[in-house]
């Protein structure tokens, strides 16, 4: 059960699967230390072996924790075994930890499961200050915003802290922290000889539906390994995956991008996210031939020139073409354009809005201070593009579609979708068909996480570079794709010369950019 601290206490058999991992092969360290102990079970867990550690070393912060930790040491006279209670955000595992010896040192345990936004708001005490959290070195680069996992905050620090060393690192994380992890590591340098990415079931051991693992990190001076294997359980011998940091990037699938690396760079056209509104329930229409009602289950007439066609991410990504039968309102052209000329030029509409402000009032994001009324983001000219191609961001397996006008209006996109704008419809079929080539699809499936929340992001589509694919491919291998997009356009076929025209047509839009 998950508390105010953050924390999941490990079950015993959990423990025992993680330890006989870790001494296969004969393996032995001398010194063990526990960073959240809590109750004590993976200190029990090492009491219990046939080859004990010479020393055991565990931090609690929660007094009872450190009372039933202590019984346990309790039961061992082999063993040295020190129960600290400390918040080791405030400790030096370097300088304040008394070992009575040397020898090789195990760091193993499962930190909090939680982020520091979510401690704040259980109003929690339990929290790097912000003079720690600063004092590594590229830390607010690794998480990108002031929230993170308070796991990868106490990776850093045992990894930056402990190098000298030279410890083995095997704490239960969330496979993104896992992730974040050894990306930092690669930015800053630590010296990791070997790492690995071991699942394991958290719904079964912690009722939680988040992907988690074992990650298993060894520290050897002077060596610079930022890649980690991924195996589907603690038993297997082989791994099914290895990620990396390649070329200052993190990769999902290392042998799938060293043979499509050539188009890994930056992009030649700019990709967009759909438009967010966080007030779905009064933004997002559907309509019929009765005409237009909102979520609440009410009837909705506002000028219509400020209501657009929407796809929304499962609807692209399942269906080959395309007639909405959703809705949505965009009361602005361009982001932060004052929306109070909607009381005069659209009062139908404004009516409608102040009528339900209190839905737009509740909206968390930051991102919405200081903003006119009523205020969306992720549009501009780009929205009202007559021809767009998009993804589903939200999909495991990428997929792009052309998509043009619906009822003579753009189509909009809600934010789980991205997409870039094309002036005319054969454009939009050539970028699709080139997209979705095997070259592109392995190429995104090798820097696309599958486990993610949204597999396909904005930073992974802008790291496309289309100028190189297409010297890697001919165009009579886009025929068919591109015939089969047009088709969905309600345009003829093209041949192939009409399509080496538009390749030169297309490169030349990319060089011009």
């Amino acid at each position: 059960m998950v508390n105010e601290f953050g924390d999941f206490q490990t079950p015993p058999a959990l423990v025992a699967a993680v330890l006989k991992y870790l001494y296969t092969g004969g393996k032995v360290w001398e010194r063990v230390l526990e960073p959240c102990c809590g109750q004590g079970n993976f200190i029990s867990g090492l009491l219990a072996l046939d080859t004990k550690p010479r020393e055991i070393q565990g931090i609690e912060v929660q007094p009872e924790y450190v009372s039933m930790a202590e019984e346990l040491a309790e039961t061992s006279c082999v063993v040295k075994t020190v129960i600290k209670q400390a918040n080791i955000f405030s400790l030096d595992f370097q300088q304040d930890l008394d070992w009575s010896g040397g020898g090789n040192l195990l760091v193993i345990g499962n930190p909090p499961w939680i982020t520091n936004a979510a401690l704040g708001a259980l109003d929690s005490a339990n929290l790097p200050t912000k003079l720690n959290l600063k004092g590594l070195s590229g830390f607010e680069a690794l998480t990108g915003s002031s929230n993170f996992d308070l796991a990868e905050y106490i990776w850093l620090k045992i990894m930056t802290e402990l190098a000298l060393q030279q410890p083995t690192i095997a704490l239960l994380c969330k496979t993104t922290v896992a992730r974040n992890v050894l990306e930092f590591a690669a930015r800053v340098a630590l010296p990791i000889s070997y790492a690995s990415i071991r699942k394991i079931n958290s719904k079964k051991w912690f009722g939680a539906a988040v992907d988690a693992c074992l990650f298993h990190v060894e520290l050897r001076l002077g060596q610079h390994n930022y890649k980690a294997e991924v195996f589907s359980d603690l038993e297997t011998a082989r791994p099914e995956n290895t990620i990396g940091v390649l070329n200052g990037h993190l990769v999902a699938n290392v042998t799938a991008y060293e043979r499509s690396a050539y188009a890994n760079g930056k992009s030649s056209i700019i990709w967009r996210q759909g438009i967010k509104h966080d007030a779905a329930k009064v933004m997002e229409l559907t309509y019929d031939d009765k005409g237009y009602r909102n979520q609440l289950g009410e009837p909705v007439v506002v000028e219509p020139d400020y209501v657009y066609p929407l796809i929304k991410s499962t609807q692209l990504f399942h269906q080959s073409t395309f007639n909405p039968t959703k809705a949505v309102i965009v009361p602005q052209l361009k982001l932060k354009e004052d929306t109070r000329f909607l009381e005069h030029l659209a009062p139908q509409l404004w009516q409608y809005l102040t009528a339900h402000s209190a839905m737009f009032e509740q909206r968390k994001s930051s991102i919405y201070n200081k903003q006119p009324p009523f205020s969306i983001f992720g549009v501009g000219d780009y929205s009202f593009s007559p021809y767009k191609v998009a993804i589903s961001g939200f999909h495991k397996l990428p997929r792009f579609k052309a998509v043009g006008l619906s009822q003579k209006r753009p189509v909009m996109f809600d934010d789980t979708c991205y997409f870039t704008a094309c002036n005319s419809p054969r454009r939009a079929a050539f970028l699709s068909s080139l997209l979705n080539h095997p070259l592109c699809l392995e190429l995104i499936s090798s820097l696309a996480f599958l486990d993610a929340k949204r597999p396909i992001t904005k930073k992974i589509l802008q790291r496309l570079d289309l100028k190189a694919l297409l010297r890697h491919i001919q165009p009579e291998e886009l025929l068919e794709g591109f015939n089969t997009e047009l088709q969905q356009l309600g345009l003829p076929f093209e041949n192939i010369e009409k399509l080496y025209q538009l390749e030169q047509e297309i490169n030349q839009f990319m060089d011009d950019r």
